[in-house]
């Protein structure tokens, strides 16, 4: 194989519609017209026709997306937040930039996303929202709670940062319906960071909500709480998503649902090439949940002796990464919360076993089977010395 397998290409995606990009490029330009805007306001509007969802705020990034829907909901000092401890640190770090306490509940150890009896057990008088993460790509069930929230007034956050397209098949009142990772709850949070299925060239994110109230004061507080030029009706945050970005995203917007289709055709090819080699004694490969229609942000593996793994595939030019080494209940800066290892095994446990392949636009079927030719190599050699 010539040269070395990163994790993440852009540039193969990018060169397809490098063309169209600049020609958005220019009209932002030639406008001089930067913040908010008609751009962004398109951008919105798009989105909100895809997720049938009744009102999108295009904002900075995925962190203030998480920020400012907190923020509309009031929470503060005094509340608990109920999510996940696996998750990139956003997830909870908007929760203690507000003031309120972040409650841990464990995972499924087969689709690594919250489990949501645990977090039933967590909910308590104190819990003001629940903030699942649907995370890689897979959707949470959330169908099987979000009733109950309701009933507890409850309100549900959804981070989904990592599954823009991603969807699940829920049945209501008899009829199968399709629902995105994002307008399930009461406020969905999607980030647009370069390295997402749609991705800007830069920090972007943006939230939705059905609720026509909620929706205006999100855009209230993403210019600093302002209701009127220059009059603030109350302190919000500078968090706006610029013109540039949402004319990149509106371009890229056009191409995601076949990026995504492509992702799950790597996602195939993987357990394809996976089970010609039988290596399922050795890798855990990602569990699809059932009614789950995954995007595949990233594709993580489940394998033992991981680091060693990592160091014998890189000596053969791939790149892996490892999403997430420590827990978040495990960080030093929440460790006021008096979290403990052991308290969260599954988490714990699949942090040291966690193993993110190359998966992105463009990635050939050559590249993919010389990874798992060389995977089984690994462990072919572990066998042999007895490991």
């Amino acid at each position: 194989m010539a040269g070395k397998l990163p994790i993440l290409d852009l540039k193969r995606s990018y060169a397809a519609i490098k063309d169209e990009i600049e020609g958005a490029l220019f009209r932002v330009l030639e406008s001089q017209s930067f913040i908010l805007g008609r751009e962004v306001r398109s951008f919105e509007e798009h989105v909100e026709s895809y997720l049938e969802k009744g009102w999108a705020a295009g904002c900075a990034s995925g962190t203030d997306a998480l920020l400012l829907a907190l923020m509309a909901l009031d929470v503060g000092p005094g509340d608990e937040v109920v999510t996940t401890p696996y998750s990139f640190f956003a997830t909870a770090g908007s929760i203690v930039r507000l003031g309120a306490t972040p409650v841990f509940a464990d995972i499924d150890p087969a689709t690594y996303n919250i489990d949501l009896k645990n977090a039933v057990a967590q909910f308590g008088p104190k819990t003001k929202a629940f903030l699942p993460v649907h995370l890689f790509g897979q959707t949470v069930p959330l169908e099987e709670i979000t009733d109950l929230c309701r009933e507890r007034g409850i309100a549900v956050v959804e981070d989904a940062a990592q599954a823009f397209g991603s969807w699940r098949r829920v049945r209501r009142n008899g009829e199968d319906r399709i629902v995105r990772a994002g307008v399930m709850g009461d406020v969905g949070c999607y980030s647009f960071f370069p390295t997402k299925n749609l991705g800007a060239c830069g920090d972007a994110g943006m939230v939705v909500a059905a609720d026509e109230e909620l929706g205006k004061r999100v855009k209230k507080l993403r210019v600093h709480g302002e209701g009127a030029a220059y009059f603030h009706e109350e302190v919000g945050l500078n968090s706006r998503l610029d013109a540039l970005q949402a004319a990149i995203l509106d371009v890229k917007f056009r191409y995601l649902e076949t990026w995504n289709a492509e992702r799950r055709v790597l996602a195939d090819r993987y357990r394809m090439f996976f089970a010609m080699k039988k290596l399922e004694d050795f890798v855990q490969l990602p569990k699809e949940e059932e009614g789950n229609f995954h995007i595949y942000h990233q594709y993580v593996v489940r394998v033992s002796r991981r680091d060693a793994l990592m160091a014998h595939l890189e000596e053969r030019g791939f790149s892996t990464r490892v999403y997430y080494p420590l827990p978040l209940h495990l960080q030093k800066c929440f460790a006021f919360l008096g979290y403990r290892p052991g308290d969260f095994p599954e988490s714990e446990r699949l942090a040291q076993e966690a193993l993110a392949l190359p998966i992105f636009v463009g990635l050939l079927p050559e590249e993919q089977e010389n990874l798992v030719n060389a995977i089984a190599e690994f462990f072919v050699n572990v066998q042999a010395q007895g490991g």
